[in-house]
């Protein structure tokens, strides 16, 4: 009688492998969702402020050593109010879909007391025609980003006044303005109070969609539940397992 040396089965080998895979499935899931709970609180603080730069009165817009500065976190949606008076002649017409239909934004540059210029969107039109002057010496509004480009599909071609976005670069130099005295930024203009939507009214300010999409609650939910089918999975296998070695034979060491 002899004894043969034990040898691990290959299939031990395989279920440690399948366990580790698990395990790595398992604590990735749970770091995307960990994840999406932190972009979720980054998200809803964002919109706090935001909403606290909307509804705040008026003030003074970035300086003119500040342009170069001016960034999406810190500036965009300020409250802002323009003293000046715009430039005949030098208005641009941007495609834009509103909660009024389809038109244009009015876009005309305006002169402040202190010489710099600033593009400013005085609302939407239904048609593009000669803007009416405009004897306005001061502008309130929510200050708002460059467009650069126009888009992937959509390109701005100013040779052909066709503009789909509100480049602040591109439209000061189809104008003619100074580069170095205009803002890197343009303002929505506010609606004129008591004015009504109306072709009569045009252009039709205060239309700046506010809207930044939240759904990072239903990721986190998705990965954490991922988390757990895997956790279930491993636990299924494991139970399998365990089955099957009370349904096996004993073991045999004997050679004859």
């Amino acid at each position: 009688m002899t004894t043969a040396p034990a040898r691990r089965p290959r299939g031990v080998l395989a279920l440690v492998a399948l366990y580790l895979l698990f395990a790595a499935l398992f604590a990735g899931l749970i770091a995307l969702g960990s994840w999406q709970v932190q972009r979720r609180a980054w998200k809803l603080d964002l919109i706090q402020r935001v909403e606290a730069r909307v509804h705040a009165p008026p003030g003074a817009p970035p300086a003119r050593t500040d342009w170069s500065t001016v960034s999406a976190a810190r500036d965009e949606y300020r409250h802002v109010r323009l003293s000046g008076r715009y430039l005949p002649g030098r208005d641009t017409y941007t495609q834009a879909v509103t909660e009024l239909g389809p038109g244009y934004w009015l876009l005309s540059p305006f002169r402040t007391e202190g010489g710099e210029i600033v593009l400013v969107n005085r609302g939407f039109v239904r048609e593009r025609r000669p803007a009416a002057p405009s004897s306005a010496g001061e502008v309130t509004g929510l200050l708002r980003l460059s467009e650069p480009g126009g888009g992937f599909l959509r390109r701005n071609a100013p040779a052909q006044e066709r503009w789909h976005s509100r480049d602040v670069a591109a439209i000061a130099a189809a104008r003619g303005l100074d580069g170095a005295a205009v803002a890197s930024y343009f303002v929505d203009a506010d609606r004129t109070p008591g004015a009504d939507a109306g072709p009569a009214q045009e252009p039709v300010g205060g239309l700046t969609v506010i809207k930044f999409p939240n759904n990072h609650l239903v990721y986190a939910l998705t990965w954490f539940g991922l988390a757990l089918m895997v956790a279930g999975a491993a636990w299924r296998v494991a139970l399998e397992q365990r089955r099957r070695r009370r349904a096996a034979p004993p073991p045999t060491d004997e050679v004859r």
